[in-house]
């Protein structure tokens, strides 16, 4: 009784990984794609603005296609939170530092989008890719 109660609540548990993935990787997904269709210009001039070399900048592809992506299928996927964490980190402080204490118009944190990113990709890092993933629940970086 005791086993199959572990191994139901193993299977939910997994299940909520899955979900908290594919949510997480769908919506930076979108980020990416937009751009690689419009370009990273306006990143490029944040980057150069903050100091930083322009080249930087491409690493929002990294942070928004291809770790998404790993994440979505569960290959490297705590490496790949860790990215996104850090894409997230990096964003903030190059586009919404002048956010970080004021209310959005419908009265929440004006970064909510942005900190439930963060908080998604650092949940899915500790979490791991669990079960329903390529690289399998026993994966070295799973």
């Amino acid at each position: 009784m005791h086993t199959t109660t572990t191994q139901a609540l193993a299977t939910h548990d997994d299940g909520g990984k899955l979900l908290l993935r594919a949510v997480l990787a769908i919506l930076i997904l979108f980020h990416g794609v937009s751009k690689l269709i419009g370009g990273i210009d306006p990143i490029v001039g944040m980057v150069t603005k903050a100091g930083l070399p322009a080249v930087f900048a491409y690493g929002v592809y990294i942070g928004e296609v291809v770790a998404p992506l790993l994440i979505l299928v569960g290959v490297f996927t705590r490496a790949a939170a860790l990215v996104v964490a850090i894409n997230m980190v990096v964003a903030l402080l190059l586009a919404h530092t002048s956010q970080f204490f004021t209310m959005g118009a419908t009265g929440g944190w004006a970064l909510e989008l942005q900190g439930m990113y963060l908080g998604g990709a650092l949940a899915v890092a500790l979490l791991g890719a669990g079960r329903y993933s390529l690289g399998g629940i026993h994966g070295r970086y799973n």
